[in-house]
């Protein structure tokens, strides 16, 4: 059952039903409790668009693995944010970093894809990787994690917490 609507923007629960079969669809991900959000220098933003690379940021861009074939890019950071139930409700589960840069001007992007994928997976297994992310961007990301649902907040780990402070 989710209890936030993806329509406004919200961090999706996932349903009760985490088993797979081993029938068709065996090996298939379940995205239902993974949401992306982006960071763009003091504001954080949920931006499901970035689970198929279509965030608002990264539309429209060429991208190159060649960090000196986009010289004006601008940082970006997208995190992958995880959510789960315990006894005491839904929390925050997993949150992993990557680094992005984009020239929105020249139409050209940074970003090791092998790695926004991997960090996908790391936040699915419920793994927290924000030490790349300066202050700023932590602030930012804290401010939209409780702005959305602090009582989700306070049922996180503290390894969490600790990595947002």
């Amino acid at each position: 059952m989710d209890i936030f609507d993806n329509k406004k923007g919200g961090f999706t629960i996932m349903s009760g039903k985490t088993d797979v079969h081993g029938g068709f669809g065996q090996g298939v991900l379940d995205l239902n409790a993974v949401s992306s959000v982006i960071i763009d220098g003091d504001e954080a933003y949920i931006d499901m668009g970035a689970l198929h690379a279509k965030s608002s940021v990264e539309k429209g861009i060429k991208w190159t693995t060649n960090k000196e074939e986009v010289p004006n890019g601008k940082p970006y950071w997208l995190v992958w944010v995880t959510v789960d139930r315990n006894e005491n409700g839904p929390y925050y589960a997993g949150a992993t970093a990557c680094y992005m840069e984009i020239d929105r001007e020249a139409r050209r992007g940074y970003k090791i894809l092998a790695d926004h994928v991997n960090r996908m997976d790391y936040s699915m297994k419920r793994r927290i990787m924000l030490e790349e992310l300066g202050e700023k961007e932590k602030a930012a990301l804290k401010k939209l994690l409780i702005d959305n649902n602090a009582a989700m907040f306070e049922n996180s780990s503290e390894e969490l917490k600790r990595s947002l402070s």
